[in-house]
């Protein structure tokens, strides 16, 4: 007859299943990222945590395919990705241009195959530091054209300058179209004027998607300089969080 396991190896056990569940859901399922940069705001703001799902976008197994949740890649979709010149760095940035697309940026609108994309322009200005959670603060905001899903945000007071910085600066659909490789992704940042994307490095390899951005969790920014001090480090995080974040779908 075996004997019962003791109170303490049940925890344990208990214990080690947790982690491993963890750590598998961790892996190939969901994970909290954080947003370091304001190429997105104000879709993303600096300081974001967000949950991403990494079972999407993963490869369908053979015979299995009807059965997994896994499905291609949408334009518009925003996603985290290596930087094909550094794969150690995780990017975040929206599905502009699919595999065999033609992308052109004019000014402030983008062009795929022709057609220019139904996106919601929003001038902004830009107030002080890029780490405010006031940063970009909306000044008008155009009509949505039919079928636009998400919003841009172009510098209303530098945008002459910035259009011409990317005439200079930017090597990839500006100058002239761009075709989108086989097996690649254009992507672009939602802050138009202060996104360095693929306009600059080119094309993401569909080897280097991470994850499909889902909602933010937590938002807090330690580099905020509109924080507070209130003289005791866990209340500072406590009161400067942005909890109006929390449960944000990323659009």
């Amino acid at each position: 007859m075996a004997k019962p396991k003791s109170t303490l190896r049940d925890y344990i056990e208990q214990a080690l299943i947790t982690v491993i569940m963890a750590l598998f859901g961790m892996t190939f399922i969901a994970q909290a990222v954080e947003v370091p940069t304001g190429s997105l705001q104000n879709t993303i703001h600096i300081g974001d945590h967000f949950f991403v799902n990494k079972f999407i976008f993963g490869k369908r197994t053979p015979g299995l395919g009807p059965l997994q949740p896994a499905r291609d890649i949408r334009r518009g979709e925003v996603i985290v990705f290596k930087l094909p010149s550094d794969p150690k760095v995780n990017y975040v940035k929206r599905v502009i241009g699919l595999p065999g697309d033609t992308v052109q940026v004019r000014g402030a609108a983008v062009f795929v195959n022709g057609r220019e994309l139904p996106e919601q322009r929003v001038h902004v200005d830009l107030t002080g530091d890029y780490n405010a959670r006031s940063a970009l603060l909306e000044i008008k905001t155009d009509p949505p054209p039919p079928g636009a899903t998400y919003k841009t945000y172009h510098d209303q007071a530098d945008s002459g300058t910035a259009h011409a910085y990317m005439e200079t600066a930017a090597k990839y659909a500006v100058k002239e179209p761009f075709t989108v490789p086989p097996d690649s992704y254009f992507v672009m940042g939602d802050s138009r004027d202060n996104s360095v994307d693929s306009r600059f490095w080119g094309a993401v390899p569909r080897t280097n998607v991470v994850a499909h951005a889902l909602y933010v969790h937590w938002s807090y920014n330690r580099n905020d300089p509109e924080n507070r001090d209130y003289g005791f480090a866990p209340l500072n995080v406590l009161l400067n969080t942005h909890w109006r974040r929390s449960g944000t779908a990323i659009k």
